[in-house]
Order: structure tokens, then sequence, then C-alpha cells
């Protein structure tokens, strides 16, 4: 006798098909899981790259920077060598071979009211006769984006010739300052490693300005 082929019944049928779309529910969160943390892991090495980069940048435009004068003030003859505030500053350095251009530059690194941090060059001319309050960089160059906080701070010699207070502004800018602190945070309040940078040209001037009835 012979026997015949048992067929699947409808209970296997859509027990089989539930189990399929089970299983391919669980591969398709597994690899959405996977691309997220790929794409999440590429986003962090990018910053991670990019802060690098700033920093370094950042590190060698103040380590070269030189007491060139960039302004003048015309009521007192008062020449400017480096300027400096907690969210500005300007100098004068050397620009890279790779950006293409040589000979001193005013470099004018600030951050505007939307947290971006930027850098502005301008060549500097001889005999320039512009106050510090005119003088600026000319199309500026970003750094980095969405910054929560940007902090510059100086340090110098104080009136004993000792190293002084870090300071909130740099006054005495007919000198440059013996050390200066750069303290960033994105805003997803990461922050950047700290950094110190002493400047090679620095005679360590004091950072303040002695009373009227001192002069």
């Amino acid at each position: 006798m012979s026997r015949h082929a048992r067929g699947f019944t409808l209970i296997e049928v859509l027990l089989a098909t539930v189990l399929l779309a089970a299983g391919l529910a669980l591969a398709f969160a597994t690899l959405r899981a996977s691309t997220t943390m790929v794409g999440r892991g590429e986003a962090i090495a990018q910053r991670n790259e990019r802060m690098r980069a700033v920093e370094g940048f950042l590190r060698q435009r103040l380590a070269s920077a030189q007491p060139i004068v960039f302004a003048t003030d015309p009521a007192n003859l008062r020449q400017s060598r480096f300027a400096g505030g907690p969210q500005r500053m300007r100098f004068v350095a050397d620009l890279p071979d790779y950006l293409g251009r040589g000979g001193p530059y005013l470099h004018d690194l600030s951050v505007d009211a939307d947290g971006r941090l930027s850098i502005a060059f301008s060549i500097v001319q001889p005999g320039n006769t512009r106050t510090l309050d005119e003088v600026a960089g000319a199309d500026p160059e970003r750094l980095a984006d969405r910054m929560k906080a940007v902090r510059f701070r100086y340090r110098g010699l104080d009136q004993e010739n000792r190293l002084g207070e870090w300071q909130d502004s740099w006054n005495n800018v007919e000198v440059l300052p013996l050390q200066v602190a750069v303290e960033l945070q994105s805003d997803d309040g990461r922050h950047w490693p700290p950094m110190i940078v002493t400047l090679a040209r620095s005679e360590g001037g004091a950072g303040f300005e002695p009373p009227p009835e001192a002069l």
C-alpha cells in the first residue's frame, strides 16, 4: 500500500510565517543598531580629529607669535604687539607655508554670538598707523562651530619678576604675555582638552596697567 506525503497544516504555516517575521525583525533591528553605533563612532572620531587639528593649529600659531607692531595709538604713540580679551585676541605671526602666504600676518582670533570660533588674517604693513580699535583681520576662517563657552586667559611676570596670576584680559599691549590659556566647551557640554601655550618670543611683561598716580 502506497503512503501519501503529509502536507503542512494551516497552523504550521502560520507558525513558520510568524517565526520568519520575528527573525527578520530581529535581524533588521540588529543591523539598524550596528549602523547607528558605527555612525556614532565615526562622528565621535571625526569630532576628536577636528579637536586635535584645531588644538594643534592654535598651539602652533600662539607659540610663534612675534613682538611686531600692528597698531599705534596716535594720542600717546603706544604700540600694540598683543591684545587679548576673554573671547578675542590679536597678535602677529608668520603664516605656515601650506596657507600659501608668506610674511608676518595679524592673527585675529574670536568667537561670535553663534558660538563660532574663527580666525582672520591680514598682512601687517610697515609703519602702520591704525589704532587698536581699527585693527581687524579680513575674511574669517572657521575653526569650530557650536561652541557653548570660549575663554582666553593670559599670564605674565608680576612687578617682582615672578610668574603672575591668570588674567581675563591682557592690557599691556606693548609686550607679549608669557603664557596663553584657551578653554573651549562644545554645545553638548563636552570640554576640549585644556590648552596652555608658552609664547616663544615673550618677554613676560606684566599684564596689568599701573595706576595713573604711579606714572
